[in-house]
This record gives structure tokens, C-alpha cells and sequence, in this order.
């Protein structure tokens, strides 16, 4: 019994059609020529996403060999190198290229012409799924990808609200609640925080675990010792200096990564601050400088390069066809103590 007449094939014809421009035009549009108007791309880009249009020349892959994009903002941190090692690994194993994209600027990037171009790129390099790390505001990109049928792994997600994103990241939360018991274990009761940006679903889960850990040893969160800034050197110091500089500094400062942490060792020096005789330092990722410092910082390790190749394997296997077990993938923390802390001062 036959089963019916197979969809035809979208053309180019019918896209000129659905946009009311000619093939001329469409061409130019998919092809990135800049003699075409927003307007129009814009009006094009919706006819192909519309009747699902699939090129079969201009923006098929040009090699026969697939390809990853990782996609982020700022690549000069230890943390970001470390997830792309992994990411280097997984893609070496599966014998895929690995392509380092930095992603459109912020406040372009929610435009969907913009967006819609730069995945018609990366689909035309050869793509076959996108990893964003730590990357901001990127749902427009996210929309944009799932149109072009692109799978999309976010790595530790920022300010994004898209309802069927698919991440990988670490136990936050476990992660600092333990480094936060270890410090009260160590006898201190005022410990301040500096954590990342409250957009950052990591730093605002870390920071809910040393507020966790805080309650159930029945201690008051003191607003007082809490700040939130960039995941940087700079802002660990200029807060640690204030926290430092109270009528009643805190005995420990929990850093909400390393950087930060590595700013509050800067300000203890410069105060003249013995750590950890006079204060404890705490940070988060268990980077290779955390192992350099002076004294060498106590942290919370993170799997980073373990965090990368899971991106690798779950984009992949969404490219497949493979739907991922679960939307979320965390990998465990575990406490590196080093001499950064110790008992409170008397």
C-alpha cells in the first residue's frame, strides 16, 4: 500500500517566493554579501527557518570531516583553558576538527538577523553542534542554532532563560557548602564571600551552598560579609580589602573562584594580613595557579577538563540524533586543602 507522496524538497525558488524577493537575492542573502539590507536578510533567514529550506551547495560542509564550534566572550582565564583542554581532547578522540569561535558582541547577538548569520557560518564550516563556555546572554544564539537544526551545550550557563537548554557543569552547591564547613570546622564564624556575577547560574548555586553551610552550624549570614562581582583578580581585591578594612573583619573570605581568591591573597598581603595565621582564603576550581600561590590556596576542584569533553561527547551525540539522558549533566567536587587555611585566631 503506498504511504503517500514524499515532501518535496525546498528549493531556492521557494524561498525567493516565500520572501517575495528573487533567487538573486536569496543567494546573496545565504552567501553573506553585504549588498543585501538587514530588512531583507532578515525576511529571508525567517522564509528558509519557515519551509526548511536546506542548502545543498553554498552552505553544505566543505570537507567531509565534522566539526565542533566553542564559542565564548573572554579567553584569557585558567578556567576557560582548562574546559577547552578537555574539549581538545574529546575532539581529538572522536576525530573531529575543534573551531574557537569568540561569539558576536553582546549587544548584537539577541538580534536574530545577527545571530541567524553567525550559525549560517558555523554551518558552513563544517559544524555539526556549538558549545558555549560561560557564555552571556546566549538564548538568541541558542534560538538561532535550533532553527538550523544545530545542536547547543552550554558549559556553566550565564544569564540565559531558555526553557530546553542542555548544560554541563559541577556541584556548586555541594562544592561550596563543604568548603564552608570546613572553614567553620576550623573554628571560623565570620566568613565572608565573594562570589561571581548573580547572573552566573554557578556563582549564584555556590554561593547558595555557603549560605546552607552557614545555617545548619546555626551562623548568621552577616550581608555585610557578601559581595557579588566578576569571576577576576580585581574585584577579589578591592572587596577583600573592604571586608579586611572593617571595624570587625572576617577571620576567613571564601573566594567564588580562584581569581577572586587570588585578589583577597593580594589584599591580605598588601594590609599586611598573615595568611593563614590571621585570615583563611578559600577559592573555586582547583586551577594550576591555585597550586603557585603564596600560600598555596585551599579550593574546590572541579573537573575542567572532565566538564569539556562531556560537552564534546553530549553535542555529538545530540548531532547523531540522540537525545541526552538528562538536560543538566553535573560532574562531582571535591575539597583541595592547601595551606591557605587555617585554625581561627584566637
Amino acid at each position: 500500500m503506498s504511504s503517500g507522496p514524499e515532501r518535496r524538497r525546498a528549493t531556492l525558488s521557494d524561498v525567493a517566493a516565500a520572501a517575495g524577493v528573487s533567487k538573486a537575492t536569496v543567494s546573496k542573502a545565504l552567501n553573506g554579501r553585504d549588498d543585501v539590507s538587514a530588512d531583507t536578510r532578515e525576511r529571508i533567514l525567517a522564509a528558509v527557518a519557515e519551509i526548511g529550506y536546506r542548502p545543498t551547495t553554498s552552505l553544505a560542509p566543505v570537507t567531509s570531516r565534522r566539526a565542533v564550534a566553542v564559542v565564548f566572550d573572554i579567553p584569557a582565564s585558567p578556567y576557560i583553558l582548562g574546559v577547552l583542554q578537555g574539549t581538545i581532547d574529546a575532539a581529538t578522540a572522536e576525530q573531529v576538527d575543534l573551531l574557537v569561535r569568540l561569539a558576536p558582541e553582546r549587544a548584537s547577538r539577541t538580534q536574530r538577523t545577527v545571530a541567524r548569520e553567525w550559525v549560517a557560518d558555523q554551518r558552513a564550516a563544517g559544524v555539526v553542534g556549538i558549545i558555549g563556555l560561560t557564555l552571556t546572554a546566549p538564548d538568541g544564539l541558542i534560538r538561532a542554532a535550533s532553527d538550523a537544526d544545530l545542536p547547543f551545550v552550554m558549559v556553566d550557563p550565564v544569564d540565559t532563560r531558555h526553557r530546553h537548554m542542555v548544560s554541563v557543569g559541577s556541584s556548586n552547591w555541594a562544592g561550596a557548602r563543604t568548603a564552608t564547613e570546613h572553614l567553620i570546622g576550623l573554628g571560623h564564624r565570620r566568613i565572608g564571600w565573594i562570589g561571581g556575577p548573580e547572573a552566573s547560574d554557578a556563582a549564584r548555586d555556590r554561593l547558595y551552598g555557603y549560605q546552607a553551610a552557614l545555617d545548619a552550624a546555626g551562623l548568621t549570614v552577616d550581608p555585610a560579609l557578601v559581595r557579588s562581582d566578576q569571576f577576576a583578580v580585581a574585584p577579589g581585591t578591592r572587596h577583600a580589602h573592604e571586608l579586611l578594612t572593617l571595624d570587625e573583619p572576617p577571620t576567613a573570605i571564601m573566594g567564588g573562584d580562584d581569581e577572586i581568591a587570588v585578589g583577597v591573597l593580594a589584599a591580605a598581603h598588601a594590609l599586611g594580613v598573615r595568611v593563614p595565621e590571621q585570615l583563611s582564603v578559600t577559592g573555586f576550581d582547583d586551577t594550576p595557579q591555585a597550586a603557585w600561590t603564596t600560600p598555596p590556596l585551599t579550593t574546590v576542584h572541579q573537573h575542567l577538563e572532565e566538564m569539556g569533553r562531556m560537552a564534546v561527547q553530549t553535542v555529538l551525540a545530540m548531532a547523531d540524533g540522540g537525545r541526552p539522558a538528562s538536560r543538566h549533566v553535573e560532574l562531582a567536587t571535591s575539597l583541595t586543602v592547601r595551606a591557605s587555611t587555617g585554625p581561627a585566631p584566637a
